[in-house]
């Protein structure tokens, strides 16, 4: 070919990628703040993929999935590695906290998980989970929680995994990576070294066991060696490839995104749609559904505002009948009527192609039930969550009544097997967020997903 052709005909010599704009990724997210079941609506989902990744966060997630009567917790391992399969991915977004792996694996293996080690992919650009693989990153997450209690009195209410000091370290390029564990291990021994003595001297109550620590390391990394792979290759190859399904399981979710979420109350990562990018390394372009798990009503773990939160006997009923009790920290979730002005601005940060609803059964027993549909701030509708926290704590929520049902749901496995007024429920969630829903959940198990089409 010709330089003149190369110039008359801009691309000519350029081969498309096979599949030409390759595979689509599925996602699924958190739409409020988290613990809304996204890892059951993963595992509906899993049964049909090739692959699951994680993009993001750490072992501070927490997500149950129950298959033939048996139920899982998931934490750092996407909850997908139950189906035998596929593989499952740990990208370069995501902490991992290597005890917590093999300690998490373990605990599922006694419940009927086999051979995982040979379906998991790990990246090699993986932050090490100095909050959770070095339990000095653990110990200054608590640390930091109480001078925040001493000089502010109040703490954001962390999981203390460690995961935002070592996103801290990431950010501040002293970071420690799966590559750099696997490399030169004197190097990293040093780098290891160096790490520990900044945080000693932030620190000075704090003690770290570097020899004991190293010896560890080292021993993991050999455990984990046949598992990393170049993440951003690998993706690349799957998304380029013959045609695969691809899922994506978000850890926490829109309220908690350090860019997005109610702040400082947060988490440390991007929990929204461009966190899938950067955790995994792929264009926008191959983004495919980006389908947002929402509760029937709502929870939150920690403190931070919550509008609709019920501090009465409404709150007591849904925390008692939902079992609403982290699976991570194992604290209390704070309940509240579902809110949808927090849905509405989930969706315009992911534009979701349609909703899970959850929990639908624990609603059951109410005689009304009420839904925050909107907010007034100084007598005045506003169309916008707020930024700031002190602001969004004096806001008024505008309720919509609905009847109750007053039957149970949790046999039901069609639409037409739901009652009228639950139908309503649902159908006047779709029309005020304006986001179709999918899936709706009347149960813990995998058959008590109802399709809506």
């Amino acid at each position: 070919m010709s330089h003149k052709a190369c110039y008359t005909n801009p691309g000519a010599g350029v081969k498309r990628p096979r599949n030409d704009t390759g595979n689509k990724l599925t996602v699924v997210l958190g739409a409020q703040w988290g613990d809304e079941g996204k890892g059951k609506v993963v595992d509906l989902l899993a049964t049909e993929s090739d692959i699951i990744c994680r993009c993001q966060g750490g072992n501070n997630a927490g997500h149950t999935v129950v298959v033939d009567g048996k139920e899982y917790d998931f934490h750092l391992l996407p909850s997908g590695i139950i189906n035998s399969k596929a593989l499952s991915v740990i990208g370069n977004g995501v902490v991992i906290h290597l005890p917590g792996l093999f300690e998490e694996a373990e605990k599922n293996e006694k419940k009927g998980l086999k051979d995982w080690e040979k379906r998991l992919i790990i990246s090699d650009r993986a932050h090490i989970g100095i909050c959770l693989l070095f339990d000095f990153h653990q110990a200054v997450d608590g640390l930091q929680e109480v001078q925040r209690q001493a000089q502010e009195g109040k703490n954001i209410g962390t999981t203390k995994k460690g995961i935002g000091p070592t996103y801290s370290s990431k950010a501040s390029r002293t970071g420690l990576r799966i590559c750099d564990l696997l490399a030169d291990f004197k190097d990293f021994s040093m780098r290891f070294k160096n790490l520990a003595q900044q945080y000693q001297a932030m620190f000075p109550t704090l003690e770290v066991d570097v020899d004991g620590q190293l010896k560890k390391l080292k021993e993991y990394a050999e455990r984990i060696r046949p598992m990393v792979r170049d993440g951003i290759y690998f993706m690349y190859d799957a998304i380029n490839g013959p045609p695969k399904k691809i899922l994506v399981e978000g850890a926490n979710a829109a309220l908690l995104d350090i860019d997005f979420g109610t702040y400082p109350f947060v988490t440390s990562s991007n929990c929204t749609v461009g966190g899938v990018c950067t955790g995994l390394g792929i264009p926008p372009l191959n983004i495919g559904d980006v389908y947002g798990v929402v509760k029937a009503y709502t929870t939150r773990v920690g403190i931070g505002a919550f509008p609709t939160e019920q501090l009465n006997e409404v709150g007591e009923l849904l925390q008692t009948r939902g079992h609403e009790v982290g699976v991570t920290t194992g604290r209390k979730r704070r309940c509240g009527w579902l809110d949808l002005v927090i849905l509405r601005y989930a969706n315009m940060i992911n534009g979701f192609t349609a909703f899970a609803l959850t929990k639908l059964d624990i609603l059951d027993v109410m005689d009304e039930i009420k839904v925050g549909v909107s907010y007034k701030l100084n007598g005045k509708k506003i169309p916008y969550f707020p930024a700031n926290m002190d602001v969004l704590q004096k806001v008024e929520v505008e309720y919509e009544k609905l009847p109750g049902w007053k039957s149970d749901t949790s046999a039901c496995r069609k639409w037409e097997d739901l009652p009228v007024k639950a139908q309503n429920y649902i159908r006047f969630v779709e029309i005020h967020v304006g986001v179709p829903i999918k899936w709706v959940g009347v149960g813990k198990a995998r058959e008590s997903m109802i399709q809506m089409f």
